[in-house]
């Protein structure tokens, strides 16, 4: 009998957690084919000169017990204090297995991480999310937090009815008047449009779980009980104190998926680019694969094909002549790019102002969320935060400064040289730095990092019927299914479909539902 091959397009999360899930469950031989050089597609970790990059920021942590067991059989918990840990004679949750690793002398280890995001606005910081702390009151002054209150109030009593953009969204959850502070400007930067052209689906997949309830309660929850567990099942994702991060970085974790893939049998191929995909009678026979290296170009059958890549391309690939309407939505979605510039530093102008202790003093945030408006910056990374091996020297600061931004436009076409100068006097303006004090710097470029609610994106439902249809055909993952999910979602896309192929299940309803269940939804 044959062995059954499965063509998985993408090598990030979901196409490397669906190629493992094959291995371990059935008898299909997973072939991967990825575009690029680099595993972990937005999961990657670019090493610049033994200091690392990770694209985007990601916190380890998920609502679902079977991914946060999943990471760790990958790579177990820490048993023993990381370095910065050691510096700071800082309290840490350790495993409790026997030869769990030692961060200082084993590379394959997740760290536990402790959370701490906030945004710069008015040249001060505020928690994020927004708290009613004193600081907060301070920073904002009594006129603007009496409009705030006064507005949630508003927004409490007289709601708006019909949720027709990502602003309604928010203006319901949190008023106006907080809306106009601290989401507007913030969201127009990541999106590039105005937040009423943007569907509220966006919002029911980012901060459905979010609101000043909720925020209020876990404050009280924070003096009363402190959860020490790394699942903290009881708190909402957003809120989160801790997580887990793998030792060099999110690539690091995909690296060894893809290491531990290919030692079971299974094949990946990089530097490879899907052309085309055959289509005969709502199957899937073949895809035509082109080396990116050499031009040669390459038929493939399978008997199943699961598709991380971008929807829009995906239906490019089918080169459908009759379907004149899923070529028209698919050529109408539109995605968000990114790109990071990487500064060494011999350190920041801004000072650890808090309580919680820092190598060096260096503030602790993992993200620091750029609210100026004078600025383009909308995201700063400071990784020694993430892990201290991310950085080659622990006595210098290795920040990435993140641009939201289309691919073409003046930002994206940039040339690196020039690109760099900009960052460097934008957060010189901002009083974050010192021009004086930058040791290095590089660009890193994402395309198609952020599938975007708008364009065609109503519409998404004409696409969904006509790819469902297609009995051997899988979308998972964020591009995939054009759906701005979270790795640990983008993971269960994938392990679902798994198990339909298993049980032999029809429907792919329930690859769908992924990231929309009840434990997500948002209470009042």
């Amino acid at each position: 009998m044959t062995q059954k091959t499965a063509i998985i397009i993408g090598a990030g999360p979901a196409g490397l957690t669906a190629a493992y899930e094959l291995l371990e469950k059935t008898d299909i031989k997973p072939l991967i084919i990825e575009m690029t050089p680099d595993i972990g597609g937005i999961s990657k970790t670019v090493n610049y000169k033994g200091n690392r990059i990770d694209i985007g920021g990601h916190r380890f942590f998920s609502k679902s017990d079977r991914v946060m067991k999943w990471w760790e059989n990958i790579m177990p918990l820490q048993g023993a204090p990381s370095s910065d840990d050691l510096i700071l004679d800082r309290d840490v949750t350790l495993s409790d297995q026997n030869n769990a690793p030692d961060p200082e002398k084993s590379d394959i280890v997740m760290l536990v991480r402790n959370r701490l995001s906030r945004i710069f606005f008015l040249r001060s910081f505020f928690d994020y999310p927004i708290s009613l702390k004193w600081n907060t009151f301070k920073n904002l002054g009594l006129i603007r937090i009496t409009r705030i209150g006064l507005s949630y109030l508003k927004a409490r009593v007289i709601p708006i009815k019909d949720e027709k953009s990502l602003e309604d969204f928010i203006i319901n959850r949190f008023g106006r008047e907080l809306y106009l502070t601290f989401f507007k400007d913030y969201t127009e930067k990541v999106w590039g449009v105005p937040c009423s052209q943007i569907k509220p689906d966006w919002g029911a997949q980012r901060i459905k779980g979010l609101s000043i309830t909720k925020t209020l309660l876990h404050a009280v929850k924070t003096i009363m009980v402190k959860d020490e567990s790394v699942g903290q099942k009881s708190i909402e994702t957003s809120l989160i104190d801790r997580f887990m991060y793998p030792k060099l970085g999110p690539g690091q974790l995909w690296e060894e998926v893809a290491r531990i893939v290919e030692s079971r049998g299974g094949v990946i191929r990089m530097n490879s680019e899907l052309v085309g995909l055959t289509l005969e009678n709502d199957e899937i026979t073949s895809a035509t694969v082109r080396d990116t290296d050499t031009g040669q170009i390459e038929n493939i059958s399978g008997n199943y094909f699961f598709s991380s890549m971008p929807v829009k391309q995906l239906i490019a690939s089918m080169g459908l002549q009759k379907e004149a309407v899923v070529n028209e939505v698919a050529n109408g979605l539109t995605y968000r790019d990114f790109l990071t510039v990487g500064l060494l530093m011999r350190k920041l102008k801004i000072n650890n102002e808090t309580n919680r202790k820092s190598v060096n003093n260096i503030v602790p945030d993992n993200w620091i969320y750029i609210q100026e408006r004078e600025v383009k910056v909308g995201r700063l990374q400071i990784f020694n935060n993430w892990s201290p091996y991310m950085v080659k020297d622990p006595d210098t600061v290795w920040i990435g400064m993140e641009y939201f931004c289309n691919e073409g436009d003046d930002i994206w076409t940039m040339p690196d040289d020039q690109l760099i100068r900009f960052g460097i006097t934008e957060l010189a303006s901002i009083d974050i730095i010192d021009k004086k004090d930058v040791l290095d710097a590089t660009v890193i470029r994402m395309p198609k990092a952020y599938p975007a609610y708008f364009g065609t994106y109503d519409r998404f439902d004409e696409i969904r019927e006509f790819t469902d249809q297609i009995g051997n055909l899988f979308l998972i993952g964020r591009n995939g299914m054009h759906r701005y999910n979270n790795s640990d979602h983008s993971m269960l896309t994938a392990m679902v479909a798994v198990e339909n192929i298993i049980q032999n299940k029809k429907s792919k309803d329930n690859i769908w539902t992924v990231n929309t269940e009840k434990d997500y939804h948002e209470t009042k």
